[in-house]
């Protein structure tokens, strides 16, 4: 027998933003959260649209994405299974979505209302400098990206994201969204990220089979983060 899915009072309190609530505070945050389900490829929500919720990942993916002015599309974040996302929002006078969200498969959520939030952390010192570390800690990490995608090649980037992807100890890992979605969100081509992964495979780097990755070699996969290598 299949076992019941977690409620949504057991989801929210594994979540540091909701662990040093009080019973009461806790209580009224949980009254207004609900389940929200998608099938891959739905939309969240549009880019540009008022925003008085956000949103914690249960299981799937969410890709948040840019439309330029062009109609290109920016892969700004993929946010996997347990984590938030537009909860910094809450802070703004009229907040509005800055991004566009979509699964990238079929995904489960709960949606929670900015408002009800907002009014505990006037209450919650420890909860709001909870969510300005979180924050803090999401502008460096963009920062980072944004002088690893300015500065670093094709290569180094592919090297560093299968290096983040494997954490420390791990040799195995997989490719957890369509390479397409990966090679957008390292501002590269998929034919270049194809590229690459077969360049790293035939240097005894990495070996591929399909979307499963092996890490053959991690001081030459840190020496092509770092370094960079033609791809």
């Amino acid at each position: 027998m299949t076992p019941a899915p977690p409620d949504i009072a057991t989801i929210l309190k594994r979540q540091l933003l909701f662990s040093r609530l009080d019973e009461q505070q806790f209580a009224r945050v949980a009254r207004t959260a609900v389940r929200v389900k998608l099938d891959e490829g739905e939309l969240l929500f549009s880019q540009g649209e008022p925003a008085s919720r956000f949103y914690v990942v249960v299981s799937g993916q969410i890709k948040l994405s840019r439309v330029s002015p062009s109609g290109g599309e920016k892969i700004i974040e993929i946010i996997p299974a347990g984590h938030s996302f537009a909860e910094a929002l809450m802070f703004l006078d009229r907040p509005a979505y800055p991004v566009g969200a979509t699964a990238l498969q079929p995904s489960a959520l709960i949606s929670v209302d900015s408002g009800d939030y907002a009014a505990v952390l006037r209450e919650s010192i420890d909860t709001c400098f909870l969510i300005m570390g979180d924050m803090s800690q999401r502008l460096q990490g963009l920062v980072q990206e944004i002088d690893d995608l300015t500065l670093q090649s094709a290569g180094a980037r592919v090297a560093g994201y299968l290096l983040h992807r494997a954490g420390d100890n791990r040799a195995d890992l997989v490719l957890d969204a369509p390479k397409q979605v990966l090679a957008a969100r390292l501002s590269i081509t998929p034919e270049t990220f194809s590229r690459v992964l077969r360049r790293l495979s035939n240097l005894g780097v990495i070996a591929v089979d399909r979307d499963q990755v092996q890490i053959r070699n991690r001081a030459k996969l840190s020496e092509a983060a770092n370094q960079g290598f033609d791809s």
